[in-house]
């Protein structure tokens, strides 16, 4: 089937658009824009520059996608551009902003949801099956994971990391990384435990989530300095692939430190968690 364009939309002859693409009323789809099959605009969409859309991507009624970063330091002359992946739903009012690196991309992975008005800054890059609730500001170079949830109103900070399948309350104030698996809510945010719900409905065996649930004590409960509670989990814990990657996220660089539990880090834990932060800002 042909593509169906929508005569008072602005398509530019030199947009790559697959078969089945459908452009609403009023959409405006600049001259880089590739747009795979089945693609599907609402009205007053825009697509500026260098836009890739996979196949069977959806983006609702006044979405906007690819123009120029909110970076004071952005040369607009910088190539640079947004990725979609495929079978990914973008609801109204959406922006999504090109990176700000030079041939760089801000990338939002396949099947993920990004709810109305919600927003994701330039070099983000959001993993398969996420979910972007209503109103959530996401700031530049964030990661969010796979299956991760952000709930409404909330705001990442930039450079911030949110692990697989890990579940943010609304109204959070996300500063600090927050390892996969895991529940935090707040203002600050705060870690509350594995997210058991996500999941069980993921499929994970109850036996491994019993697993993360001592790999959370050992980080959150125990008293431990993060790195003798990951020794710990290395030494005590089965190496499922699910607690390989809860430790390869605590160990690994950040700028922004660990989400603390409530009441904050105490004792060794505190300096170790400070520590650690210094050493990568």
């Amino acid at each position: 089937m042909s593509e169906l364009i929508h005569p008072t939309a602005v398509v530019d002859p030199k947009a790559q658009l697959g078969p089945g693409v459908k452009i609403g009323p009023f959409c405006v789809v600049g001259s880089q824009a590739k747009l795979a099959a089945e693609v599907d605009l609402g009205p007053h969409v825009v697509i500026e520059g260098r836009v890739e859309l996979g196949p069977g991507v959806r983006v609702g009624p006044g979405t906007v996608i690819g123009t120029d970063p909110q970076d004071l330091k952005f040369k607009p002359s910088t190539v640079s551009g947004v990725r979609v992946g495929a079978g990914t739903v973008i609801r109204e009012h959406v922006t999504i902003h090109r990176a700000t690196k030079p041939d760089g991309f801000t990338e939002v992975g396949a099947g993920c949801l990004l709810m109305s008005t919600s927003h994701i800054a330039h070099d983000t890059r959001v993993g398969d099956g996420a979910v972007i609730v209503s109103f959530v500001a996401v700031g530049g170079h964030a990661e969010i994971g796979e299956h991760a949830t952000l709930g409404g109103v909330s705001g990442v900070v930039q450079f911030t990391r949110i692990g697989a399948f890990a579940f943010v309350g609304g109204c959070a104030k996300i500063s600090c990384d927050i390892p996969p698996y895991v529940v935090a809510d707040g203002v600050p945010c705060v870690a509350h435990g594995i997210n058991v719900v996500g999941l069980r409905r993921a499929g994970m065996p109850p036996a491994e989530r019993r697993v993360l649930q001592e790999a959370y004590r050992l980080l959150y409960r125990s008293g431990l300095a993060p790195g003798r509670a990951l020794e710990r989990m290395r030494s005590e814990l089965p190496a499922l692939p699910a607690i390989t990657r809860l430790i390869e996220f605590v160990a690994a660089p950040s700028r922004r430190g660990l989400v603390p539990p409530p009441g904050g880090w105490r004792g060794s834990a505190a300096e170790s968690a400070e520590g650690l932060e210094r050493e990568v800002v």
